[in-house]
């Protein structure tokens, strides 16, 4: 994975839910422009095929660049699809079954909320990563993890940490120094120009 300057935080996006060509074609000029250490293919769709073309145009785009590429919860898809791993959805239910599937290579990372104890049990069964979120956005009855849990992880936990859900500047701001990597989704592909906007989200941190 590559590392962004100035001991920031590391790069890793994520894709809408659907998308077409020209979205590929965004993406590419994007990672020429921001060094980004991983995307994950996060389709609503379930159809195979879908999700297997998807995978394949992706690849086109991230594996000249060095661009680790992970997909969404489907690690078998992953696999037949000569991805670098999976994102678990499920915190840590799913994390040994899928290492053992995809092996010690594979990058296997896991959504937890704002658990710490599923965190933990996250990392102890083989998860490269752990990601904690959403940070802001609306309310909508889910729990968002604070500063303390980020701060905490990086001073006690081994693990990697990641960022996401609905980053703005301010929290960006606060983050910079407590998570190894950050992860942009709609906070950028919804922008009119998402290189330039991530631009703008990578200065926020700057000036933490």
């Amino acid at each position: 994975m590559s590392d962004t300057s100035d001991d920031l935080p590391q790069l890793y996006l994520i894709t809408p839910p659907t998308f077409d060509t020209d979205f590929v074609d965004a993406l590419g000029a994007l990672l020429d422009t921001h060094a980004v250490a991983c995307l994950r293919l996060d389709l609503a769709s379930r159809d195979e095929d879908r999700l297997m073309r998807a995978a394949d145009a992706l690849r086109a785009v991230t594996e000249p660049r060095d661009v680790a590429l992970v997909m969404s919860d489907h690690w078998k898809l992953a696999e037949r699809a000569g991805l670098d791993g999976v994102h678990l959805t499920d915190g840590s239910r799913s994390v040994k079954k899928a290492r053992a599937d995809l092996g010690a290579d594979a990058i296997v990372g896991a959504f937890c909320g704002a658990s710490r104890h599923d965190g933990m049990n996250a990392g102890e069964m083989g998860a490269d990563y752990v990601s904690f979120g959403p940070v802001g956005g609306a309310d909508l009855g889910e729990e968002k993890p604070n500063d303390e849990l980020f701060q905490w992880w990086s001073e006690v936990i081994e693990v990697p940490v990641v960022a996401e859900g609905a980053l703005d500047e301010e929290a960006l701001a606060r983050l910079s120094t407590r998570a190894d990597f950050v992860a942009f989704g709609e906070e950028i592909w919804t922008a009119e120009y998402p290189t330039a906007r991530l631009g703008e989200l990578l200065t926020a941190m700057r000036s933490a």
